[in-house]
């Protein structure tokens, strides 16, 4: 007998045994169909909840795309809705860096998007931020700066929240004015770097360290290697020349509103309150009030150039490559 033709019979006589028995049952052919139907009825609801599973899903991931490639730019969107004169908004926010909401290139298109809108009859920067990267705020400054000189008739007002703090700061001394709330905290004007040194840790684990370097120094500041004296010295300098650099940015925008204090730039922050007493700010004042009293036009329209999610997105899911003791050499040296 062929492996076919034991198959149907093994089959044929499965279902025998699974059917009901004529002598055994006398309503058996009604029972026999309706189990049938009941077992019709009971894939027709698997299949059917599999098919609203799969459309619910497909509809979550077709929203999800959807919304993730809407154009995030504030200030686009909200140039369209305004109707007349109105104050420009743009907000700096977290920790001031290239890839971050934060960033020079960000902020500064949302800059000149305000100043292109003949309606823009002055701007805010509303500034919460802790510092960052020094050349971001650089960038900024810079800009701030050439920016005012090409329209001398639109300010540029620092509104400060929570905190404005180190790169924040170097931003914000290039307004025309800074307002703050009396428990805004403000200042920080100086420079940080920090990292762990683990040596004394491999010790005590028996670890070796075997670094491979081509040139005296390249090992600069590597964690698992003892810190060599001229080493330190030489990054200290760097560090004390970027402090000078800071302390001229913020001596350039305040002016002789800075009163003489030798803690001024030493790395201190400062309420609002004490900062309008130091010069390091103006006057009290929130978006709103600034935007109704100073600028005279009361109206807000928001200009931030804000991350599209997919940006968000693929950084999630991507990664970096390369990071060496330089890389993380520059994350660190900080306006924080």
């Amino acid at each position: 007998m062929s492996d076919d033709q034991s198959w149907h019979d093994n089959a044929k006589k499965g279902w025998k045994d699974s059917a009901p028995r004529a002598g055994s049952n006398p309503n058996w052919e009604r029972d026999f169909i309706e189990k049938i139907a009941l077992s019709g009825l009971q894939e027709q609801k698997r299949a059917r909840r599999w098919g609203i599973f799969f459309k619910s899903l497909t509809f979550l991931y077709l929203f999800a795309l959807f919304f993730m490639l809407i154009p995030q730019e504030g200030g686009e969107g909200l140039i369209k809705g305004a109707r007349g004169e109105h104050t420009a908004i743009i907000e700096i926010k977290g920790v001031i860096s290239d890839d971050a909401e934060a960033s020079a290139d960000r902020i500064i298109t949302g800059l000149r998007n305000a100043y292109k809108n003949k309606n823009t009859k002055g701007i805010i920067l509303r500034l919460n931020s802790p510092g960052g990267s020094p050349v971001q705020a650089g960038y900024v400054n810079d800009e701030i700066y050439r920016l005012r000189a090409l329209h001398p008739d639109i300010p540029i007002i620092a509104v400060v929240m929570d905190i404005c703090a180190s790169g924040c700061y170097y931003i914000a001394a290039a307004a025309d004015s800074i307002y703050v709330d009396k428990a805004s905290m403000v200042g920080s004007i100086g420079v940080l770097m920090n990292g762990f040194g683990f040596v004394e840790g491999m010790k005590k684990l028996g670890i070796e360290r075997r670094l491979l370097t081509a040139g005296a120094h390249k090992g600069l500041l590597d964690p698992f290697s003892p810190m060599k004296p001229e080493e330190k010295q030489h990054m200290l300098n760097m560090l004390e020349q970027v402090h000078q650099q800071f302390i001229e940015v913020v001596k350039k925008g305040r002016g002789p509103r800075l009163k003489e204090s030798s803690d001024l730039f030493s790395g201190l922050i400062w309420s609002g309150e004490q900062a309008i007493e130091l010069g390091l700010a103006d006057e009290f004042g929130s978006s709103s009030q600034v935007a109704r009293e100073v600028v005279k036009a009361e109206e807000l329209v928001d200009y931030t150039v804000r991350k599209n999610p997919m940006d968000r997105f693929i950084r999630s899911i991507g990664s970096e490559f390369g990071a060496g003791t330089i890389g993380s050499l520059v994350s660190s040296a900080t306006f924080q």
